[in-house]
């Protein structure tokens, strides 16, 4: 029995390779032969933009790109941190129609940096740009920042308020202020030279990335000045000046917590290299939960009447209950629970910690008892004893990273 093969003509390849054109000699005719296509180069300049809650500027945003990057080899990845709108749906559906889009969709972890970092790995392309989605940066500058890259002897290239040419559009007295003093003290402490380190707006080598990622804190919404305190060597920089625009659809993800992650991140970079910043916030927010443990110890003992094993124990569930709250809203605000997998992670920790509070009570009882010990020093070693096997163990189970 004769089997006769398709068979596509020279210039067509399809995805697994092409066929050779067909050939009198009974041989090939028998044996087709699959021939490689050729290669398809991928994208030159890679646009990271990280979103949440952003529906409504997505196709905005990328009828904009396909304007001025024109004639370039691109695309852009939107990496998502869950968003409860239609963000995803939007990108996907965009998707469909282009190549050049692509969604990274983030479950349980959360941050601009950190998203703009799996972003930039999960793409190849040698040159890498972040900007937000909110339409505040001026896309029309990424030519320009590519053209710099190709043609300067330069790392980075940076969308800057602040050399001349540049403004913060139309902030009022206290946003502009608390940027001015974040970005002097991100100077100053950091010894970073650039005007604008505080810029969510820039592009850079793959190399300037892939040499300071092992080192990035991945802490807030500056991943900027986070690769360029992170660099095995100082990057070459230049600032291209930009005028900061309004928001054009949504709501600023700005709240009182940036001030805080800012403070954490340049904590990090100086002295993280030495203590795990995560160990001294778990610490700092354990030493405030020893003055509520002390202080509902001395009220179980002296308003309550309570037994003392009874007063250490109510003080030790309060103590982490508190604890709790606050490292999953401060310590791992990269990872923190919210709804049922708030309950759960309480859950957990309460389990974890009651191991530890089993030997707080009885050694605490124990040094108390028989006045080997005043109750300050008997309450203060009991908590002790729990601290490293909380932060330890918590951070495997409780807030693990996802």
């Amino acid at each position: 029995m004769r089997i006769d093969f398709a068979y596509a003509s020279p210039d067509y390849a399809g995805p697994i390779g092409m066929l050779e054109p067909h050939t009198s000699d009974p041989a090939s005719a028998r044996s087709p032969v699959c021939v490689s296509p050729p290669p398809f180069p991928g994208p030159q300049l890679a646009v990271i933009v990280p979103t949440l809650n952003e529906a409504g500027n997505i196709a905005v945003l990328v009828d904009k790109l396909r304007q001025v990057l024109r004639g370039l080899d691109w695309e852009v990845i939107f990496v998502d941190d869950d968003s409860r709108d239609s963000t995803r749906s939007v990108a996907l559906e965009l998707a469909r129609t282009d190549g050049r889009i692509r969604l990274l969709h983030r479950i349980g972890r959360r941050g601009l940096s950190s998203a703009c970092i799996e972003g930039a790995q999960s793409s190849s392309a040698p040159f890498v740009a972040v900007m937000d989605a909110d339409l505040q940066h001026d896309e029309a500058l990424l030519p320009d920042m590519l053209e710099a890259l190709q043609s300067g002897d330069l790392d980075v290239v940076v969308g800057s308020r602040y050399v001349a040419g540049g403004d913060i559009g139309g902030w009022d007295a206290r946003r502009a202020g608390m940027s001015r003093l974040a970005t002097r003290l991100g100077q100053w402490l950091l010894k970073i030279h650039v005007a604008d380190p505080m810029s969510g707006f820039f592009m850079l080598r793959r190399s300037a990335f892939e040499g300071s990622v092992r080192r990035l804190s991945a802490v807030g919404f500056k991943i900027l000045i986070d690769i360029l305190a992170s660099a095995e060597r100082p990057l070459r920089v230049k600032e291209l000046p930009y005028s900061f625009r309004p928001r054009v659809a949504g709501e600023s993800k700005l709240d009182s917590m940036v001030a805080w992650e800012y403070v954490v991140l340049v904590a990090d970079k100086t002295v993280g290299r030495y203590v795990p910043i995560r160990f001294l916030l778990f610490g700092l927010i354990g030493f405030l939960g020893l003055g509520v443990h002390l202080m509902v110890l001395w009220l179980g003992l002296n308003v309550a009447a309570l037994s003392f094993a009874a007063a250490q124990t109510t003080a030790t569930g309060v103590a982490m209950i508190g604890n709790y709250t606050l490292n999953n809203w401060l310590t791992y605000r990269d990872r923190r629970l919210t709804g049922w997998r708030f309950i759960r992670g309480l859950v957990s920790f309460v389990l974890i910690c009651g191991v530890g509070a089993v030997a707080n009570v009885g050694l605490a009882s124990f040094l108390f008892g028989d006045g080997r010990s005043s109750w300050w020093i008997a309450g203060i070693a009991g908590a002790a004893m729990s601290s490293v096997w909380n932060y330890a163990v918590s951070a495997i189970f409780t807030w693990r990273a996802r």
